[in-house]
């Protein structure tokens, strides 16, 4: 004769062995490449696990919601070198099971992977490229975007400085594509908000050490020598994403202005310093895992796994299609520590979110400003709307 508390303790012992079988694993890919480990400061070098520590923590958070809805999910890393094929990274994650894929990459090997992906119905999440073609006239119907567009960045920036009246730009421009690229989304911010450049000014990159034990001297003398008469100007903006020479501007301009752009005042989807709206409970879960600081890129890789998980959880399914179609329609928001509900926008799969405005050691306003209305959202007052897009999802 079984007595009570054995039969009981049977009871919990296949209780908790029978629902295994009815788990439903989901299985998420993170497709990157190898980060440059170079930049001005020591503090700017990139961690090695930056942007897939975020997508470990948003695995673990989905998985304590999934342990009670049968659903369990597992990333799996991928990582690429220059000369790797993105098109066979993502069929080879395909093949071990992902049909869900958190992607950074530049532009092109993205656009690669995702066509290649297209046949196996995979779906990706951009966390890292800003590029705004990726929304606009190369946007895909399998790729859904968390890292926010350059677009979105200046635009942020913009309302901020138009607001304090800080309206006349002397924009400094470094000499790479991508310098070139953030140039142009600050001239249509400059338009689109009332701001004037008064002048433009290329910093040429001549190669060199960017740290060396004279440097501290030669930088003192050669930056205010390049900025000097210039015409008057309230804010120097510097439009410059290989870190060749941003950094330096501040405190060394001939004339005692403030620099804004990729130096000083810099527009970002997150910072180590935000603690507001809960933050603070997400920073330090992350520094608990991680020993160090959370990322703008590990924010946009955790704020794709848990589209992920959210949509799972609703749907109460694992199934790509029915995902990306909670994601789409009218019922999906996530909340992201940054004081309003992340939504997605339909013509360009471009998530919604607030741009903070932040000086390396704190928050000093989130745009967007108030005043800058919006017929739908004041989130869509950043970056490309919908009458003004050229998307056309494929």
């Amino acid at each position: 004769m079984i007595r009570p508390i054995a039969a009981f303790a049977i009871f919990i012992a296949l209780s908790s062995i029978a629902p295994a079988a009815d788990v439903t694993e989901i299985r998420i890919g993170y497709l990157h490449g190898v980060r440059p480990k170079t930049a001005i400061s020591l503090l700017d070098i990139p961690a090695d696990n930056d942007g897939i520590a975020g997508a470990r923590l948003a695995i673990d958070d989905n998985n304590t919601t999934g342990a009670f809805l049968g659903q369990r999910f597992v990333l799996d890393d991928m990582s690429l070198k220059d000369t790797e094929d993105p098109a066979a990274a993502a069929l080879r994650l395909a093949d071990r099971g992902a049909s869900l894929v958190l992607a950074d990459l530049p532009a092109d090997p993205l656009i690669k992977a995702a066509d290649a992906g297209r046949a196996r119905g995979l779906i990706f999440f951009n966390v890292g490229a800003t590029d705004d073609r990726l929304r606009e006239a190369d946007c895909r119907a399998n790729v859904i975007h968390t890292a926010p567009t350059r677009s979105m960045l200046a635009d942020g920036l913009a309302q901020y400085l138009v607001w304090k009246q800080w309206r006349r730009w002397l924009l400094v421009v470094g000499s790479h594509p991508a310098d070139q690229l953030y140039a142009d989304a600050l001239r249509r911010a400059a338009a689109r908000f009332g701001a004037k450049i008064v002048q433009e000014r290329v910093f040429e990159d001549v190669g060199g050490a960017r740290r060396t034990d004279s440097g501290i001297v030669q930088i003192q003398r050669q930056i205010p020598v390049f900025t000097q008469q210039a015409p008057a100007y309230d804010v120097l903006m510097a439009a410059d994403e290989s870190d060749v020479f941003a950094a330096y501007l501040p405190y060394r301009t001939w004339d005692p202005r403030p620099v804004a752009g990729s130096a000083g005042l810099v527009p970002t989807s997150w910072d180590p310093s935000h603690d507001q709206w809960g933050a603070v409970q997400m920073q330090n879960r992350f520094m608990k895992l991680n020993s160090r600081r959370m990322t703008a890129l590990d924010m946009q890789a955790w704020t794709a796994a848990r589209m992920i998980g959210e949509s799972a959880s609703r749907t109460h399914s694992g199934d790509p299609k029915t995902l990306l179609g909670f994601l789409e329609g009218p019922d999906f928001a996530l909340a992201g520590f940054k004081g309003q509900r992340l939504t997605l926008r339909g013509w360009n799969l471009q998530l919604r979110q607030p741009i903070l405005l932040v000086d390396s050691r704190t928050v000093v306003s989130v745009s967007p400003q108030e005043g800058f209305l919006h017929q739908v959202s004041e989130l869509d007052t950043l970056g490309v709307d919908r009458p003004e897009t050229k998307c056309s999802l494929k």
